[in-house]
């Protein structure tokens, strides 16, 4: 707790170092106009907008940017399919035909996400369900981002890697190959998070779920560590995948939940005066549980990727070479720990999981209960 309090005290405290380096460029006592401002932006090393850039989503996947001999900057993408759905019916192109400032059927690329250069605004779920977007007055955005095509590619790895597997053990009882450093991990899983939490009767039944997660995460976490393509994505930094994932951990807790789980809940074993306060807190910790699955992951993961970057950042805030003996090692350290980190996240939210599900299915004596009173 101390370490991730530690990581997002340094991320934060070096984003408002580079703000604070990028504003003593600036004149003082005087407001410069909004196109000079855009001007120097463009001139200068924003780190505060580089880091956003990469831990965010985008609708193209950045591979480099080369310079040509006038100091012009060509960026080089991997375009991803744009789809989306307005008044005007559906639109279907690739990010490379509004990449560069170019515009294609009302809409274009601003710093890699797609806006409508007709001043349309892009629908958000809890604008439309409040009632403050109509969704008739704003465009869909169904595109494949750099987010879901790693999670497609993690899924493609993933079923190479296991299929494999399954198929070795059908002429050998021995793992061959990648199986070897994955029977290890997956009997790690059954014997010290499935079997103790759930038991040794029921655990079989959340057995896919729970290896599913695990890898699933610890992958994606390894691959937003690459810094280069098929890597780079900050997926299980997104707070999106992180809620589904722990919206899934709360369906089964829920569906899997037997009747001393729900009678815990709305008959706590408190007296009958407490009711209503113990009800309501029993109601509300059945959501806090999925809540801090959610927010551990998201924050864990974004902390890393944020303090990397922060690090590197300083070479390009100072504009110090010398700097980099220092940030490069300090960089490189915490990579190393962000390898750990990625399994261990991983663990945890595997571990609470099974918990969870544990409680929701435990069975209780209550008949030698009764018996002892």
């Amino acid at each position: 707790m101390n370490r991730k309090i530690s990581s997002l005290f340094f991320a934060f405290l070096f984003m408002f170092i580079s703000n604070l380096a990028i504003a003593q460029h600036e004149s003082e006592g005087e407001k410069l106009a909004e196109k000079v401002e855009h001007k120097e932006a463009e001139n200068s090393f924003n780190a505060t907008e580089m880091i956003m850039e990469h831990i965010g989503d985008s609708n193209e996947w950045h591979l480099w940017t080369t310079k040509d001999n006038n100091g012009e900057e060509h960026h080089v993408s991997i375009p991803l399919p744009v789809i989306i759905k307005d008044n005007l019916g559906w639109h279907t192109f690739l990010s490379s035909s509004i990449a560069h400032g170019h515009e294609h059927d009302g809409y274009t690329l601003e710093h890699g996400q797609v806006v409508s250069t007709t001043g349309v605004k892009k629908a958000a779920l809890f604008s439309i369900i409040s009632g403050e977007q109509k969704s008739n007055e704003v465009f869909f955005d169904l595109s494949i981002t750099k987010n879901t095509a790693s999670m497609f590619l993690s899924v493609i790895f993933m079923m190479i890697v296991f299929i494999g597997m399954a198929r070795s053990y059908k002429n050998s009882q021995l793992p061959t190959g990648i199986g070897k450093v994955m029977e290890p991990v997956i009997v790690f899983i059954r014997d010290e998070v499935a079997i103790p939490n759930i038991g040794s009767v029921k655990y079989k039944r959340y057995m896919p779920y729970l290896l599913t997660a695990f890898f699933f995460i610890w992958f994606n976490n390894l691959f937003g560590l690459v810094p280069f393509f098929p890597g780079g994505a900050n997926l299980t930094g997104n707070i999106a995948i992180t809620a589904v994932l722990a919206i899934i951990t709360l369906l089964i807790t829920l569906f899997s939940a037997n009747k001393d789980y729900w009678k815990h809940i709305f008959m706590p074993p408190v007296p009958i005066l407490l009711y209503p306060i113990m009800v309501p807190i029993e109601i509300i910790g059945v959501f806090t549980k999925p809540f801090a699955l959610m927010m551990r992951l998201f924050a864990n993961v974004t902390a890393g990727h944020i303090m990397i970057l922060a690090i590197i950042s300083l070479i390009f805030i100072f504009k110090s070479p010398f700097l980099g003996f220092a940030s490069v090692p300090l960089a490189l350290f915490v990579s190393v720990l962000e390898l750990l980190v990625a399994a261990l996240q991983a663990y945890i939210f595997t571990v609470l999981s099974a918990l969870f599900i544990g409680i929701a299915v435990a069975e209780h004596e209550h008949g030698h209960e009764e018996h002892a009173h």
